[in-house]
């Protein structure tokens, strides 16, 4: 491909070209493409960047296109250079370098963390520090286990499902899942929590205001508009600022936990390391003689 690029963007280029070999004192660049000042991009730099799979026709315009690009980045590199005060320029250097650092120790330590740190949380763990630290856990709106049936206008005999909804022993529990392809919608789940926000956006006529008098708990209740008929046992329910349950909250603690850990092992990482290298001479800190005034 590279040996492609010579002849295709030969035509297209309208950004500063060698005009000779010997233009520098510095030693020739391998395939240069353009240049800007002291800077050189090469035909490898645009193989990176080209498709294989693309015509030679697209394949000169975007080699066009990023040879423009980087023309304006460098100029506009060398103004700012020229123009922003080397204090500035030298703070600027600073991050760069500081960002650089950053990128390969985070890098390392993840790798690590990947490789070596446990991520496997019990229960145990997940109980005790949900314990310690419920009140952290308040919600901040109504929980509600239901179970629900949405059904069309006209389905026949609604009174056997209104009657199965509501009682739910295991007879009826068959029979609704029997029954399952004929609702348009349902949910007979009713040992999960869910945010109250949902059930309201998937039930017609409950709002914010009102969601009080229909999500009670041990309470059933009947809606309808022009889609369908709605049916709704309301198992349990916890109101806003009770204590989320620890079935609800797991994720959360479990993520809370790993953290804490993962924090841990690179306290340790750390230490260990300089402790090695400390041991190993590869680290030492040297006595600073300030000279005393008279």
């Amino acid at each position: 491909m590279i040996s492609v690029y010579k002849n295709k963007i030969s035509i297209g280029i309208t950004v500063l070209l060698l005009a000779s070999c010997n233009y520098f004192s510095s030693e020739p660049v391998e395939d240069p493409i353009a240049r800007v000042g002291e800077s050189y991009l090469l035909l490898s730099d645009l193989d990176k960047i080209i498709p294989d799979n693309v015509s030679p026709v697209d394949s000169t315009i975007l080699a066009n296109n990023y040879i423009q690009d980087w023309a304006q980045q460098q100029l506009m590199l060398s103004r700012a250079k020229l123009n922003i005060p080397e204090l500035k320029q030298q703070e600027f250097e600073n991050l760069v370098k500081q960002y650089r650092a950053d990128l390969y120790i985070n890098a390392y330590k993840e790798g690590l963390i990947a490789k070596s740190m446990d991520k496997q949380v019990s229960h145990m763990e997940l109980a005790t520090y949900y314990e310690k630290h419920k009140e952290n856990f308040k919600l901040n709106e109504r929980l509600v286990k239901i179970r629900y049936i949405n059904v069309a206008n006209d389905y026949d005999d609604i009174n056997q499902l209104r009657s199965a909804l509501r009682r739910f022993n295991q007879e009826d529990k068959q029979l609704l899942n029997s029954l399952a392809l004929t609702f348009k919608s349902y949910s007979l789940n009713d040992s999960t929590w869910v945010k109250s926000s949902s059930i309201i956006q998937k039930l017609p006529k409950i709002t914010n205001d009102n969601s009080g008098s229909y999500l009670k708990k041990s309470h059933f209740f009947e809606l309808s508009d022009s889609l369908g008929v709605y049916l709704v046992t309301v198992n349990e329910v916890l109101e806003r600022n009770d204590i989320a349950p620890l079935e609800y909250v797991e994720p959360t603690v479990r993520k809370i936990i790993l953290n804490k850990r993962k924090l841990d092992f690179i306290k340790n990482l750390e230490r260990e390391l300089l402790d090695e290298a400390t041991g190993d001479k590869e680290f030492e800190i040297f006595d600073i003689k300030q000279d005393s005034k008279q």
